[in-house]
């Protein structure tokens, strides 16, 4: 597959026959002006209405109008500094802001620990600490701009809490990948305030470890949560810094990410290994970082995809009501976007390092993935989600589909890649369940008392010395998916086989909001329904997706998760409209979506 370049970005499927939106059409369902200006002062006005009604709400209510978790403070002192500071606001320069400001201060200096840190989320966490310096900081650098005499005694406070602060991270550790440039962020957001060489050496010691991004786009973690995080802590290093080298990694996640985008600005997030990867995550959190680099770049794609997030659900609770700040600290967000450019709404493309496949045409919409992470163990930072397809057709969501079989209790079907042949994409998967024979005679001992292992199949762990034993009566199963697919209609040939009258179950999981027609429902639990024959049909907001045919030959609908789970009594269930399609191996069956 041809490798993407900043000058090809977007344009590759053009080959494919692509279509291309005029950008026109985008700023209109945004409701943004036709110039490709983006309204900007529309768009401040909004955002200063809604900072000063959490103001407000801060003056009415107090902490009860929180809405930050444990790094409220830092979030309720970066709003409060915008309003005082911002000519717009009608709290420009009030007097009953000052002793709000000053509260919020000391409260986060009580929540300080000796050494620096906070409490929030983990305990006397540096990762956690730098997490609230970012809008703590911001508001201390928007109140340094006005030189107000009043504010001394708040500056006061909160400098020396900063700076205690950046004790803790000039020396403290971190625990995943992302943590790093957390940290590193924070540091360079104090040195803007108080420069000390000592921060500066603390992120290039960390810097050196190196920045690591694969092939697509990725970051370690593979995850569209902190992919978010890391984008902001490496363009707020270059820019701060003064180091553009750094946008190198964000620009090139950037890119990748349009990919992930369904037509509503959800984004894919099977191939996470974090905890991403079982719920949704929108484009709109990446909006700031496509703004700066548009700007920065004069990138018209990046352009075009900031006029078109600004239409998209859930832009006013995470831009318009939270945003000013970054604004009013940063004075390339205010700078006017590049002219848009095209932006391709139809392509096919593989991400090798993931085993993921997107195939958009227009608003149809398909995912097929194939890359957990082996050997499999259920585990925070690895990939393991099951989810190996979803299909949109418009507001009609197939959420994911899964396959289990009642194989050992072996749980649920995960590819060892993803490859095509052909047109077509293909997912497999072999299983294998084996029998033990005795140890041999010299490993035997009258005690009985044998090292502690797993099985040769991952599932258990006994007393058993299971890697020294010979094995027998091996049971297979092999299953494969291929998928077809033109024009936005989707096909997926399932093929499994090997031990025979081997259960197996097909669950397809629709939106929660939608309507399901032609499915007969289970007699279990709520939401659980079986398509027998036929076909069966998802209509959501006047969108149509018809699937099927159908087939149900049991009811084998629980404990799909296999042993792994069960033993725990965990469950990967979601919300949603669940969907079965059962038979017994030798299992071929082919459903289609369109």
């Amino acid at each position: 597959m041809k490798k993407i370049t900043r000058n090809t970005f977007l344009k590759q499927s053009l080959s494919m026959g692509a279509t291309m939106y005029a950008l026109p059409n985008f700023l209109l369902a945004g409701d943004l002006s036709m110039d490709g200006k983006n309204s900007f002062s529309e768009l401040w006005k909004k955002m200063v209405t809604a900072n000063d009604a959490h103001v407000s709400s801060l003056l009415e209510m107090g902490d009860a109008a929180n809405r930050h978790g444990g790094r409220s403070f830092g979030y309720n002192f970066a709003f409060l500094a915008a309003a005082y500071v911002c000519k717009d606001s009608e709290y420009y320069q009030a007097n009953r802001l000052i002793p709000l400001l000053e509260s919020t201060a000391d409260k986060l200096i009580a929540s300080q620990r000796p050494d620096g840190t906070i409490n929030a989320g983990n305990l006397e966490s540096p990762p956690d600490t730098a997490f609230i310096m970012e809008p703590l900081c911001a508001g201390v650098y928007i109140l340094s701009t006005l030189q107000d005499r009043r504010l001394k005694p708040v500056m006061l406070k909160i400098e020396d809490f900063i700076k205690k602060a950046g004790e803790a991270l000039v020396v403290g550790g971190v625990h995943t990948p992302n943590h790093r440039w957390v940290v590193c962020h924070a540091l360079a957001r104090i040195n803007q305030l108080y420069p000390d060489g000592r921060y500066l050496d603390r992120i290039d010691e960390w810097l050196s470890e190196g920045i690591f991004l694969d092939e697509d786009g990725h970051y370690p973690e593979r995850s569209m949560n902190y992919s978010d995080v890391e984008n902001n802590a490496f363009i707020t290093l270059g820019r701060l810094l003064n180091r553009p080298e750094l946008f190198e990694a964000p620009r090139k996640s950037l890119q990748m990410t349009y990919y992930y985008m369904e037509p509503n600005g959800d984004l894919v997030t099977f191939d996470s290994r974090r905890q991403d990867q079982y719920s949704a995550r929108s484009i709109v959190v990446q909006y700031l970082h496509y703004r700066f680099l548009a700007i920065y770049d004069q990138d018209g794609v990046f352009a075009s995809i900031v006029n078109m997030i600004e239409g998209f659900p859930g832009f006013d609770r995470v831009i318009t009501r939270e945003a000013l700040f970054y604004f009013m600290e940063n004075e390339w967000l205010r700078k006017e976007l590049p002219h848009p450019a095209l932006v391709s709404t139809n392509f096919e493309k593989v991400f090798q390092t993931s085993s993921l496949l997107r195939i958009r045409r227009e608003e149809t919409t398909v995912t097929l993935f194939g890359g957990v992470d082996w050997p499999l163990i259920i585990a925070s930072g690895r990939s393991v989600s099951p989810n190996f397809f979803s299909f949109r057709k418009g507001n009609a969501i197939l959420k994911y589909m899964r396959m289990s079989a009642s194989f050992f209790s072996m749980g649920y079907f995960r590819s060892e890649g993803l490859w095509k042949e052909g047109e077509r994409y293909v997912l497999y998967q072999k299983l294998e369940a084996p029998y033990y024979q005795p140890l041999p005679d010299h490993l035997k001992n009258e005690s009985g008392d044998y090292e502690l292992t797993p099985s040769i199949d991952g599932r258990f762990w006994s007393k058993m010395a299971f890697d020294k034993r010979p094995v027998s009566n091996v049971k297979t199963l092999e299953s494969r998916v291929t998928l077809s697919e033109e024009d936005g209609k989707a096909s997926l040939l399932f093929e499994v086989n090997g031990l025979e009258g081997v259960a197996v179950t097909i669950e397809m999981c629709f939106d929660e909001s939608g309507k399901l027609t032609g499915v007969t429902p289970s007699d279990t639990e709520k939401d659980n329904y079986f398509l027998p024959e036929a076909y069966g049909t998802f209509n959501r907001e006047g969108d149509t997706l018809t699937f099927g045919p159908g087939i149900m030959e049991h009811q084998r609908i629980s404990r799909l998760a296999g042993e792994q789970y069960s033993v725990h009594f965990g469950s990967l269930r979601t919300a949603g409209n669940h969907v079965y399609l059962t038979g017994y191996t030798p299992f071929k069956h082919t459903i289609t979506f369109e």
